[in-house]
């Protein structure tokens, strides 16, 4: 199954549907998800599905996640372009994805601009 714990390449592509389970309007991984000044995983997951956020480790398990109404994401002021913020539950956790989309078909993290543009139209809040 892709996004097993000893796969150590980067994927994007969404999870095939296994067992009727709706596909995810954005998943990376291979994400690095730290909490202020503290790293909680250097190849984690960062997937939308269903209504919600889900912030997993390499392994899949939970971090945090919060339907994505109430998921704030946004880009840091004065970070570089991979780099993206998102607010659940009172939390902050700092993103660093890939500073630019891979080329099709290619392995890597999709830019932080896509994250933030997934979030903002899973919760409606424009395009």
């Amino acid at each position: 199954m892709p996004g097993t714990a000893g796969e150590r390449g980067r994927r994007t592509d969404a999870h095939k549907g296994a067992g009727g389970m709706a596909e995810p309007e954005f998943r990376a991984t291979g994400v690095r998800i730290g909490k202020r000044l503290r790293s909680l995983t250097r190849a984690g997951q960062v997937r939308i599905s269903g209504g919600r956020l889900e912030l997993l480790t390499s392994y899949g398990s939970e971090i945090d996640s919060a339907p994505v109404q109430a998921v704030r994401a946004s880009k840091p002021w004065f970070g570089p372009d991979d780099r993206a913020t998102a607010d659940l539950n009172g939390n902050r956790y700092l993103l660093t994805l890939g500073d630019h989309d891979p080329a099709p078909g290619e392995p890597g993290p999709p830019a932080a601009r896509r994250f933030i543009e997934a979030v903002r139209r899973a919760a409606g809040r424009g395009d």
